[in-house]
C-alpha cells in the first residue's frame, strides 16, 4: 500500500528482532494522540487520554504479548494492525 501511494517511512523496525512490549509498548501508544485499530474489514479508534490503559494493550498487544504489527506512526496517530480499508482510508 504504502509503494502504491509513493510513501516511504521515515523509520522502519522489524518486529521480529526487535518487537515492542509491556511499558515500552504502552510509552509509544499513550503518547500518541490517537489510535487507530485494524478488526478485520473495520477499525476501532482508541484515545489514550479517555480510554483505559488496559482497554487499548487488549486491543493493540497480539496473543505474544507484543505491539501488533504493521503499526504505522503517522503524525501523532498510530495504526495498529493492516486492513486495506484501514490504510485506504488513513494514506488517501
Amino acid at each position: 500500500m504504502l509503494n502504491q501511494k509513493n510513501l516511504s517511512p521515515a523509520h522502519v523496525v522489524d518486529a521480529r528482532q526487535d518487537p515492542l512490549a509491556g511499558e515500552a509498548a504502552w510509552h509509544l501508544l499513550a503518547g500518541a494522540g490517537e489510535i487507530v485499530v485494524a478488526k478485520g474489514k473495520k477499525h476501532l479508534v482508541l484515545d489514550p487520554q479517555k480510554d483505559s490503559k488496559d482497554a487499548i494493550l487488549e486491543q493493540t498487544l497480539g496473543r505474544t504479548g507484543n505491539l501488533r504489527a504493521p503499526t504505522l506512526q503517522i503524525g501523532d496517530r498510530l495504526l495498529v494492525g493492516y486492513s486495506d480499508a484501514l490504510y485506504a482510508n488513513y494514506l488517501g
